[in-house]
């Protein structure tokens, strides 16, 4: 008899309690394994990107670090100009220019608290005294170039060992009283790059410029006879006076109308030439200056100490414009007193002359010294013209600046013009961003 097919029954376990928690159990460690591998995934990818970070940053540096001591920032004639070079110049150019208009130096639009770069210094070409100390530092290395070669031409050499331990020891100096580390000192007073063994070769340059320009300025030197005939063509230029003067100003209101100006300039006349009246009867200047001084300066002309109206060794340049030619005249005696007008001023002088003179051994000097100068001048202006300054990456905004005030309404034909120059404009640009990208 067969048997008859029936489906197998499979038993079916009933989950406890127990096995419901330990089922949880496995799936969250499951989760925790995975979110582990994930989170440990991450991290090492971050980790990764930070460290590339930092070497690409510390790599970045060290090639910008390297193309400012060895790579070129502009080229001047066939000298490569590195930017450690160029800061160099540019620093020492600054520092100069304080130093010696440092005080006036708000007088001609310069604050020195803030970045020149951030203040226009010629608002028709928008540039800056930046833009103003960079051309300075540009001036000064072809300068240097040229002299370079020139004293290598002709032969000339300098020892400058002994000068540059004493400026070395100036710099030492000065970093002790800033209390700055030397390596501070160079970095703030050269810049970034500045290191006491980087910037030896320019300071021996310099060093070196200094001694072939005195070298110039003797063998410029002129010669008695040429002296004498430069003295000889214009010795009011070079002679000395000794004068008195004292000088009666009107005292005028702001809005003071034309006849205001003139009653009270017709009461300065009558004053000055009062005071010239009793001068010539035999009064003593400084007598009669107290007498009509102001309260402020009376004790001046009262001070028996000194003789607050004479003027002594006084050149023709220094004396005031109205009464130069009455000073200076040839035909002028000891003694000679005018009263002279000064329109533009408001105000009367009473001048006495008293004596005129060519004081030979400064005078003779100070000839030999300018035709030197000027010579040596003419002489490496000449030198300079053969360096050509060449700035493929742009950095120098005054050798592209151009004068806004001149600009016109464009003509038929200019705009092709603009079109050359944009092209132009834009092939430097991309050229530009090659190369700065290369060096960065």
């Amino acid at each position: 008899m067969a048997k008859k097919n029936e489906p197998e029954v499979t038993e079916q376990k009933v989950q406890t309690r127990y096995d419901k928690k330990m089922a949880a159990r496995k799936a969250k460690e499951e989760r925790d394994r995975r979110d582990e591998k994930i989170f440990k995934t991450v991290t090492a990818v971050i980790g990764i990107a930070i460290v590339l970070a930092i070497v690409i940053g510390f790599g970045s540096s060290i090639v910008k670090k390297q193309t400012a001591l060895h790579g070129t920032y502009i080229q001047v004639g066939e000298e490569n100009i590195s930017k450690l070079e160029f800061d160099y110049y540019y620093h020492s150019v600054v520092n100069s220019y304080l130093s010696t208009y440092g005080s006036i130096a708000s007088y001609m639009g310069l604050d020195t608290s803030k970045d020149p770069a951030e203040q226009i210094y010629d608002q028709d070409k928008n540039l800056t005294w930046k833009d103003l100390f960079e051309e300075m530092a540009v001036q000064q290395i072809v300068s240097t170039y040229a002299m370079k070669a020139d004293a290598q031409a002709n032969g000339f050499t300098y020892d400058s060992t002994e000068e540059y331990e004493s400026q070395i020891e100036q710099f030492r100096s000065a970093a002790d009283s800033a209390a700055e580390t030397l390596s501070v000192y160079y970095r703030e007073t050269f810049g970034d790059y500045a290191t006491e063994k980087n910037i030896k070769p320019f300071l021996e340059d310099a060093l070196l410029t200094n001694a072939y320009y005195q070298e110039l300025l003797a063998k410029n030197a002129p010669s008695e006879e040429e002296i004498k005939t430069t003295y000889e063509s214009d010795p009011a230029s070079y002679d000395d006076v000794d004068y008195r003067s004292f000088v009666f100003k009107a005292d005028l209101a702001d809005d003071a109308t034309e006849d205001d100006i003139a009653a009270a300039m017709d009461d300065l006349k009558a004053k000055a030439e009062a005071f010239l009246t009793e001068r010539k009867a035999g009064g003593d200047f400084n007598a009669l200056c107290a007498e009509n001084a102001s309260e402020d300066d009376k004790a001046n002309y009262e001070d028996t100490e000194s003789d607050y109206s004479l003027k002594e060794g006084q050149r023709k340049s220094y004396a005031p414009s109205v009464i130069q030619d009455f000073l200076f005249d040839d035909t002028r005696a000891e003694g000679d007193i005018e009263v002279i007008e000064d329109t533009d001023n408001h105000q009367y002088y009473v001048v006495e002359f008293i004596k005129r003179y060519y004081d030979a051994e400064t005078v003779d000097s100070e000839i030999s010294d300018s035709m030197a100068s000027d010579a040596t001048a003419a002489y490496l202006s000449s030198l300079t013209e053969k360096f050509e300054v060449s700035d493929q990456k742009g950095h120098l905004n005054y050798l592209t600046a151009t004068d806004s005030s001149s600009d016109s309404t464009a003509a038929d034909g200019s705009d092709s013009t603009d079109e050359t120059s944009d092209t132009g404009t834009a092939e430097s640009d991309e050229m530009d961003g090659t190369e700065d990208t290369a060096e960065e």
